[in-house]
């Protein structure tokens, strides 16, 4: 006969400690699946995503113009451009200098090589012939290159005019093609140097925090799965002309997610970690942790994505991306942080930790305790530990400590007055060496500094000679021409002195396209300096009292529209986030007073990390100024990444001033959160120190700026002036439902 004794199911293959004895296998079948399904799919993710890795380069661009809005000068003229050429070619200049003076065979073979290019790849166009300076030391070559592989165009270009060359005499490939070529190849090293540099730094750090080999393995893994669903979402987002992505866009997108999602795994796994102590099944830790970490993140995440949004607001094209390139990337972390990580930690269990695994803890007993507290008592933090110690040095002393770090800190704020982010030239936008920088250098020695650049002005027909009239008035401009297809040259001298058209120009008219003329200002000074910049103003303001359909475009035209723009961008989005992430904060902490406070830090924090920056890029690494967008860039990050670290701290000081009171609070949530949201901080800043690889000044700046102002924030804002602050008030600081918690 049968037996008639109750049989005993089997444990679910997972698990890792005795159930309950009553189990639906439904329930004990979907704490299997939904795992396994979670991983899985991330799996199919990443091997769809990852290959796009090496793709994103091809969706994105670097050509200044284009990130500017259609209704400025510059940008009109570019598109009016069109109309007086048949192709977008991108000059570069070939400077040959031999000092003390060309020699005939200088001038034979520069004529010679001219010839040979000019029926060679990748030339697309015309070549000027080779034009000799007044000192009769340098010749100049305009060739005009194909937008396309511009590194490469450049390199052969060079390597032509070094076959042969005479002994002595000095060849340059410079202009916007070479400038352009020298950011494209500095740019080269995002797809696989700087993610590499990046991964490589988080896991040493991930190692010494957790002192597992498994643990970091999970984390990264969570990070590069949030990145390889942003690519994949990103690309194709470029690919239909949805965003336009830039070089430094895209290395922003891999810092911060690589960033973000090991912050928001960090702060999961500590959860997870202290509801293993607490519960003996790891499907009840999961969800302790998942109760535990989901609002702070969530609420932590969408704070930086409305941040980020308000780029939107801006003008220039770039920073519009990154709003939305970069708040995808966010999306992703959380959803990584939030399901892959949780499904693989419940997956591997107390394993993850080895050898240090968490052990269940029968007896109940609380981590931290805080002793003394309670009306008319101050309370302490009793426990071991430098998170223990620093509760305690917080509880001693609170207004000296939030008293003198604030000073210290409006110290440092107070050097941020020097920080120039008015722009800087072309030619000081890549680090290290630079042949089209030397090549510009020397080009100005010889020539007017904006030769190949010129300035570039659509004239009504009917208004040409008042305009040359201006524009040879205008100081700064070293003389005009015209676009003139018939002409050998391609342009016609023009102005007072300008010698008549005689020979091959007899008879040239200048080209005539939707009823304007095309006139070239050569500039007296580089393209890219600031002294260029104010030629052009004058040009738009003498040109404008000749007729007001007069448009003044080019190089430096389009420098000097993307700074001024940046500005404003600059002027209208940082308050906007400031109000934006203030609401946030208020929705988040049910709170009017804290958040206020919790803003003032940030800000007073980013400012002091400009005011060391400042110090740093001018008196150590001898920068010459800095972008405008570097500030608004630093801005957007610091406020939304640094709050972060006071939103992980202040949850967790109302979740525990709920049920012990404001001060014990914000002891116990001090010493609980210390070590997660200090590696947080160490992780992230270590990520984005890691842009520094890449040899663009913009990048290399706001690596330190963020990077500094991120260690700022989580080892003195976190740990010392809120604490102390907060501590300082007491329960006031949850006003205006302060009387709800004791104090």
């Amino acid at each position: 006969m049968p037996s008639s004794a109750p049989t005993r199911s089997r444990p679910a293959p997972w698990a890792d400690d005795t159930r309950p004895p009553r189990r639906s296998r439904w329930t004990t079948l979907l704490r299997v699946l939904l795992p396994a399904l979670l991983i899985v799919g991330w799996l199919a993710v990443a091997g769809v995503g990852g290959p796009y890795f090496g793709k994103i380069s091809e969706v994105s661009t670097n050509d200044q113009s284009s990130f500017l809005p259609e209704s400025t000068e510059s940008t009109r003229v570019t598109n009016l451009q069109g109309e007086f050429r048949d192709s977008d070619a991108i000059p570069a200049i070939v400077l040959l200098v031999r000092e003390g003076g060309l020699e005939p065979a200088d001038r034979a073979w520069a004529e010679q090589t001219v010839a040979s290019v000019q029926d060679s790849e990748p030339v697309e166009g015309r070549l000027s012939p080779p034009i000799p300076s007044e000192d009769g030391e340098a010749l100049q070559v305009v060739v005009p290159l194909p937008d396309g592989e511009v590194v490469e165009d450049v390199e052969t270009l060079s390597d032509r005019f070094a076959e042969d060359r005479p002994e002595g005499l000095q060849a340059y490939v410079t202009g916007p093609a070479g400038f352009t070529a020298d950011l494209v190849a500095g740019f080269e090293g995002i797809d696989g140097l700087l993610l590499g540099v990046a991964l490589a730094v988080v896991f040493v750090i991930l190692l010494v925090v957790y002192r597992s080999p498994v643990l970091p393995v999970l984390v990264l893994l969570t990070s590069v799965f949030a990145l390889s669903a942003a690519i994949l979402v990103v690309y194709w987002l470029a690919a239909n002309d949805l965003v336009t992505i830039s070089g430094q866009v895209q290395g922003i997108l891999f810092i911060l997610v690589v960033g973000a999602a090991t912050d928001y795994s960090l702060l999961y796994t500590a959860r997870y970690r202290d509801a293993l102590l607490h519960h003996r099944g790891r499907a009840e830790a999961t969800r302790a942790a998942l109760k535990g970490s989901v609002e702070p993140i969530v609420a932590s995440g969408a704070t930086v994505i409305a941040g980020l949004l308000c780029l939107l607001l801006s003008d220039l094209a770039s920073n519009q991306a990154l709003g939305p390139v970069a708040s995808v990337g966010i999306v992703m972390s959380i959803l990584a942080a939030l399901s892959f990580l949780p499904a693989v930690l419940y997956a591997t269990g107390r394993g993850a930790f080895w050898p240090f695994r968490p052990r269940f803890d029968a007896s109940g007993a609380e981590r931290v305790r805080v002793v003394g507290h309670g009306a008319g008592h101050r309370p302490t933090v009793e426990g071991r530990g430098v998170w223990a110690s620093v509760a305690r040095f917080v509880a001693r002393a609170p207004r000296a400590i939030w008293v003198v770090t604030t000073a210290v800190l409006l110290v440092l704020a107070g050097f941020s007055t020097q920080f120039q982010a008015t722009g800087v030239e072309q030619s000081e936008l890549v680090l290290g060496e630079s042949q089209a920088r030397d090549g510009q250098e020397a080009l100005a020695e010889h020539f007017p500094g904006g030769s190949g650049s010129p300035a570039v002005v659509l004239v009504p027909t009917g208004s040409l000679d008042a305009a040359v009239a201006a524009v040879e008035d205008t100081e700064g401009v070293a003389d005009v021409a015209a676009v003139a297809n018939d002409s050998p040259s391609g342009t016609l001298p023009l102005g007072e002195n300008a010698a008549p058209p005689v020979g091959p120009f007899a008879g040239v008219e200048p080209t005539e396209a939707e009823g304007l003329y095309q006139l070239q200002a050569t500039l007296a000074d580089a393209a890219d300096s600031p002294a260029a910049e104010q030629t052009v103003r004058e040009l738009r303001e003498n040109l404008s009292a000749v007729d007001e359909e007069i448009l003044v475009g080019g190089t430096t035209a389009t420098n000097l529209d993307t700074n001024e723009t940046s500005i404003a961008d600059r002027t209208l989005i940082i308050p906007v986030i400031l109000v934006v992430i203030t609401l946030i904060l208020m929705l988040l902490l049910r709170s009017v007073l804290a958040p206020v406070l919790l803003i003032l830090t940030t800000v007073i924090s980013f400012f002091s990390a400009l005011g060391v920056s400042a110090l740093v890029f001018e008196h150590v690494l001898g920068l010459p100024g800095a972008d405008p967008s570097v500030p608004l860039f630093g801005f957007v990050f610091l406020v939304a990444l640094g709050i972060d670290y006071n939103i992980f701290l202040m949850s967790r000081v109302r979740e525990e001033s709920l049920v012990h009171g404001t001060r014990a609070g914000i002891l116990r949530g001090l010493t609980l959160t210390g070590g997660v949201i200090t590696s947080a901080g160490i992780v992230l800043a270590a990520t984005f120190a890691a842009l520094a690889v890449i040899p663009i000044m913009f990048l290399v700046q706001l690596a330190f700026i963020v990077a500094f102002g991120v260690l700022l924030d989580a080892l003195i804002v976190r740990s010392l002036l809120v604490p102390a602050l907060t501590y300082d008030i007491g329960r006031a600081i949850w006003w205006p439902a302060h009387r709800r918690i004791e104090p």
